[in-house]
Protein backbone atom coordinates (compact mmCIF):
# COMPACT_ATOMS: atom_id res chain seq x y z
CA UNK A 1 0.00 0.00 0.00
CA UNK A 2 0.94 3.84 -0.58
CA UNK A 3 1.41 5.94 2.23
CA UNK A 4 -1.71 7.69 2.06
CA UNK A 5 -2.53 9.29 5.66
CA UNK A 6 -5.87 8.34 6.36
CA UNK A 7 -5.67 4.97 5.55
CA UNK A 8 -2.62 5.04 7.96
CA UNK A 9 -4.53 6.81 10.75
CA UNK A 10 -7.35 3.81 10.07
CA UNK A 11 -4.92 0.75 9.92
CA UNK A 12 -3.29 2.10 13.43
CA UNK A 13 -6.74 3.18 15.23
CA UNK A 14 -7.54 -0.55 14.25
CA UNK A 15 -4.62 -1.92 15.42
CA UNK A 16 -4.36 -0.18 18.93
CA UNK A 17 -8.51 -1.04 19.30
CA UNK A 18 -8.00 -4.60 18.38
CA UNK A 19 -11.74 -4.82 16.57
CA UNK A 20 -13.84 -1.69 15.98
CA UNK A 21 -16.95 -1.33 13.85
CA UNK A 22 -17.41 0.71 10.07
CA UNK A 23 -19.24 3.44 11.97
CA UNK A 24 -17.18 4.05 14.78
CA UNK A 25 -13.78 4.15 11.83
CA UNK A 26 -16.32 6.48 9.91
CA UNK A 27 -17.08 8.69 12.99
CA UNK A 28 -13.34 8.88 14.06
CA UNK A 29 -11.78 9.98 10.93
CA UNK A 30 -14.92 12.51 10.30
CA UNK A 31 -15.55 10.42 6.75
CA UNK A 32 -18.51 9.07 5.25
CA UNK A 33 -18.89 5.17 5.50
CA UNK A 34 -18.81 4.50 1.76
CA UNK A 35 -14.58 6.28 1.91
CA UNK A 36 -14.52 3.99 4.97
CA UNK A 37 -15.77 0.68 3.31
CA UNK A 38 -13.35 1.60 0.12
CA UNK A 39 -10.27 1.93 2.82
CA UNK A 40 -11.18 -1.31 4.55
CA UNK A 41 -11.90 -3.10 1.58
CA UNK A 42 -8.13 -2.18 0.17
CA UNK A 43 -6.20 -3.06 3.54
CA UNK A 44 -8.41 -6.16 3.71
CA UNK A 45 -7.06 -6.90 0.15
CA UNK A 46 -3.26 -6.38 1.27
CA UNK A 47 -3.95 -9.09 4.38
CA UNK A 48 -3.54 -5.81 6.66
CA UNK A 49 -7.06 -6.30 7.84
CA UNK A 50 -9.46 -8.65 8.26
CA UNK A 51 -13.53 -7.86 8.23
CA UNK A 52 -16.07 -9.06 9.71
CA UNK A 53 -19.62 -8.21 9.80
CA UNK A 54 -20.24 -4.57 10.06
CA UNK A 55 -16.71 -4.23 11.30
CA UNK A 56 -13.26 -4.79 10.86
CA UNK A 57 -10.28 -6.40 13.00
CA UNK A 58 -6.27 -6.61 12.85
CA UNK A 59 -5.54 -10.34 11.39
CA UNK A 60 -5.41 -13.12 13.97
CA UNK A 61 -1.84 -14.67 13.33
CA UNK A 62 0.35 -14.56 15.56
CA UNK A 63 3.04 -17.18 14.06
CA UNK A 64 3.60 -14.96 10.69
CA UNK A 65 4.39 -11.62 9.85
CA UNK A 66 3.00 -10.01 6.72
CA UNK A 67 5.20 -10.08 3.66
CA UNK A 68 8.22 -8.10 3.18
CA UNK A 69 7.14 -5.82 0.30
CA UNK A 70 4.34 -4.83 2.29
CA UNK A 71 6.11 -4.06 5.68
CA UNK A 72 8.81 -2.05 3.09
CA UNK A 73 5.67 0.29 1.83
CA UNK A 74 3.42 0.23 5.33
CA UNK A 75 3.73 3.58 6.53
CA UNK A 76 7.13 4.63 4.54
CA UNK A 77 7.01 8.85 5.74
CA UNK A 78 6.22 7.61 9.53
CA UNK A 79 9.80 5.10 9.48
CA UNK A 80 11.61 7.95 7.50
CA UNK A 81 10.83 10.01 10.68
CA UNK A 82 11.77 7.67 12.78
CA UNK A 83 14.90 7.27 10.66
CA UNK A 84 15.77 10.49 10.91
CA UNK A 85 15.32 11.28 14.46
CA UNK A 86 17.78 8.07 15.05
CA UNK A 87 20.07 9.46 12.55
CA UNK A 88 20.21 12.95 14.28
CA UNK A 89 21.09 11.49 17.92
CA UNK A 90 23.57 8.81 16.05
CA UNK A 91 27.40 10.39 17.04
CA UNK A 92 29.64 10.12 14.69
CA UNK A 93 32.92 7.87 15.48
CA UNK A 94 30.85 5.12 17.47
CA UNK A 95 30.20 1.18 17.09
CA UNK A 96 26.38 0.24 16.52
CA UNK A 97 24.63 -3.09 15.98
CA UNK A 98 21.76 -2.60 13.33
CA UNK A 99 19.20 -5.75 12.89
CA UNK A 100 16.42 -7.30 10.56
CA UNK A 101 13.58 -5.07 9.72
CA UNK A 102 12.34 -2.41 7.17
CA UNK A 103 12.74 0.36 9.58
CA UNK A 104 16.82 -0.57 10.12
CA UNK A 105 17.18 -0.60 6.68
CA UNK A 106 15.35 3.54 6.55
CA UNK A 107 17.61 4.19 9.86
CA UNK A 108 20.85 2.82 7.45
CA UNK A 109 20.06 5.49 4.82
CA UNK A 110 19.90 8.37 7.25
CA UNK A 111 23.18 7.64 8.51
CA UNK A 112 24.77 7.60 4.87
CA UNK A 113 26.25 10.91 5.65
CA UNK A 114 28.06 10.13 8.63
CA UNK A 115 31.61 9.60 9.33
CA UNK A 116 33.77 7.21 11.30
CA UNK A 117 31.06 4.67 12.06
CA UNK A 118 31.46 0.79 12.76
CA UNK A 119 28.38 -0.83 11.90
CA UNK A 120 27.79 -4.50 12.84
CA UNK A 121 24.64 -5.83 11.01
CA UNK A 122 22.26 -9.25 10.35
CA UNK A 123 20.46 -7.49 7.51
CA UNK A 124 22.21 -7.69 3.82
CA UNK A 125 19.74 -4.89 2.83
CA UNK A 126 21.96 -2.47 5.38
CA UNK A 127 25.34 -3.59 4.82
CA UNK A 128 24.66 -3.32 1.06
CA UNK A 129 22.94 0.27 2.00
CA UNK A 130 25.69 1.30 4.43
CA UNK A 131 28.43 0.01 2.37
CA UNK A 132 27.58 2.88 0.17
CA UNK A 133 28.62 5.17 2.50
CA UNK A 134 33.05 5.20 2.12
CA UNK A 135 33.42 6.79 5.72
CA UNK A 136 31.47 3.58 7.56
CA UNK A 137 32.98 0.30 8.11
CA UNK A 138 30.44 -2.39 7.89
CA UNK A 139 30.68 -5.81 9.44
CA UNK A 140 28.30 -8.53 8.03
CA UNK A 141 27.09 -11.55 10.51
CA UNK A 142 27.97 -14.91 9.40
CA UNK A 143 24.65 -17.14 9.04
CA UNK A 144 21.69 -18.67 7.24
CA UNK A 145 20.28 -16.18 4.90
CA UNK A 146 16.54 -15.54 4.53
CA UNK A 147 15.27 -15.30 1.62
CA UNK A 148 12.80 -13.36 2.19
CA UNK A 149 14.13 -10.28 3.27
CA UNK A 150 18.08 -10.99 3.38
CA UNK A 151 18.16 -11.42 7.07
CA UNK A 152 20.96 -13.30 8.24
CA UNK A 153 20.20 -15.88 11.20
CA UNK A 154 20.92 -18.49 13.23
CA UNK A 155 22.80 -20.01 15.83
CA UNK A 156 26.37 -18.90 13.70
CA UNK A 157 24.73 -15.71 14.10
CA UNK A 158 24.37 -15.97 17.75
CA UNK A 159 28.15 -16.75 18.02
CA UNK A 160 29.27 -14.14 15.92
CA UNK A 161 27.19 -11.21 17.46
CA UNK A 162 29.00 -12.27 21.08
CA UNK A 163 32.32 -11.02 19.79
CA UNK A 164 31.44 -7.21 19.94
CA UNK A 165 30.53 -5.09 22.49
CA UNK A 166 28.92 -1.71 20.75
CA UNK A 167 28.10 1.54 22.05
CA UNK A 168 24.41 1.54 20.88
CA UNK A 169 21.98 -1.10 19.73
CA UNK A 170 18.89 -0.03 17.26
CA UNK A 171 16.55 -2.73 16.57
CA UNK A 172 13.21 -3.03 15.26
CA UNK A 173 10.21 -5.48 16.66
CA UNK A 174 7.27 -6.91 14.85
CA UNK A 175 4.75 -6.34 18.07
CA UNK A 176 4.47 -4.34 21.22
CA UNK A 177 2.28 -5.96 23.47
CA UNK A 178 -0.11 -4.39 26.28
CA UNK A 179 1.98 -6.05 28.81
CA UNK A 180 5.01 -4.53 28.20
CA UNK A 181 7.04 -7.13 26.06
CA UNK A 182 8.47 -6.90 22.80
CA UNK A 183 7.43 -9.83 20.07
CA UNK A 184 8.82 -11.36 17.29
CA UNK A 185 7.60 -14.19 14.66
CA UNK A 186 10.63 -15.76 14.20
CA UNK A 187 12.51 -18.16 16.81
CA UNK A 188 15.94 -17.43 15.63
CA UNK A 189 15.72 -13.79 14.80
CA UNK A 190 14.52 -13.44 18.47
CA UNK A 191 17.87 -15.36 19.91
CA UNK A 192 20.24 -13.08 17.23
CA UNK A 193 18.09 -9.82 18.42
CA UNK A 194 18.38 -11.26 22.32
CA UNK A 195 22.26 -11.11 21.92
CA UNK A 196 22.25 -7.95 20.41
CA UNK A 197 20.54 -6.45 23.19
CA UNK A 198 22.77 -7.73 25.86
CA UNK A 199 26.16 -6.76 23.39
CA UNK A 200 25.27 -3.29 23.58
CA UNK A 201 25.96 -0.54 26.47
CA UNK A 202 22.43 1.11 24.96
CA UNK A 203 19.71 -0.11 23.32
CA UNK A 204 17.07 1.83 21.37
CA UNK A 205 14.08 0.40 19.66
CA UNK A 206 12.66 2.06 16.43
CA UNK A 207 8.82 1.35 16.04
CA UNK A 208 5.99 2.98 14.45
CA UNK A 209 2.96 3.39 16.04
CA UNK A 210 1.63 0.44 13.89
CA UNK A 211 3.48 -2.31 16.79
CA UNK A 212 1.81 -1.48 19.49
CA UNK A 213 -1.16 -3.88 20.13
CA UNK A 214 0.49 -5.63 17.22
CA UNK A 215 0.42 -9.63 18.19
CA UNK A 216 3.10 -12.11 18.01
CA UNK A 217 4.16 -15.57 19.27
CA UNK A 218 7.62 -15.24 20.39
CA UNK A 219 9.21 -12.79 23.36
CA UNK A 220 11.83 -11.08 22.54
CA UNK A 221 12.43 -8.67 25.73
CA UNK A 222 10.69 -6.52 27.85
CA UNK A 223 10.75 -2.47 28.07
CA UNK A 224 12.63 -2.33 30.83
CA UNK A 225 15.37 -4.24 28.41
CA UNK A 226 15.21 -1.01 26.60
CA UNK A 227 16.73 2.66 26.99
CA UNK A 228 14.82 4.51 24.30
CA UNK A 229 11.83 3.88 21.77
CA UNK A 230 11.53 6.06 18.31
CA UNK A 231 8.17 6.33 17.37
CA UNK A 232 6.16 8.15 14.99
CA UNK A 233 2.95 9.25 17.43
CA UNK A 234 1.67 9.07 20.48
CA UNK A 235 1.52 5.58 21.92
CA UNK A 236 -1.59 4.86 23.23
CA UNK A 237 -2.97 3.58 26.43
CA UNK A 238 -1.45 1.78 28.47
CA UNK A 239 2.25 2.70 26.76
CA UNK A 240 3.22 6.31 28.29
CA UNK A 241 2.54 4.80 31.50
CA UNK A 242 4.72 1.44 30.66
CA UNK A 243 7.27 3.36 29.11
CA UNK A 244 6.99 5.28 32.40
CA UNK A 245 7.80 2.41 34.66
CA UNK A 246 10.28 1.09 32.60
CA UNK A 247 11.98 4.36 32.53
CA UNK A 248 12.51 4.60 28.73
CA UNK A 249 12.72 7.48 27.02
CA UNK A 250 10.21 8.45 24.30
CA UNK A 251 11.45 9.94 21.32
CA UNK A 252 7.92 11.06 18.57
CA UNK A 253 8.97 11.90 15.39
CA UNK A 254 6.57 14.01 14.61
CA UNK A 255 5.76 15.46 10.84
CA UNK A 256 7.46 18.93 10.49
Amino acid sequence: MNSNPRQLKLLNTVRARGSISVEQLADMLDVTLQTVRRDVQRLADEGLLTRFHGGVRVPSSTVQNIGYQQRESLNAEGKARIARAVAAQVPNDCSLILNIGTTTEAIAKALMHHSGLRVITNNLNVAAILSGNPNCEVIVAGGSVRPRDRAIVGEATVDFIRQFKVDIAVIGVSGIEADGTLRDFDLREVKVAQTIIAQAREVWLAADASKFNRPAMVELAKLSQIDCLYTDDEPPVPFPELLEQAQVRCEIAREH
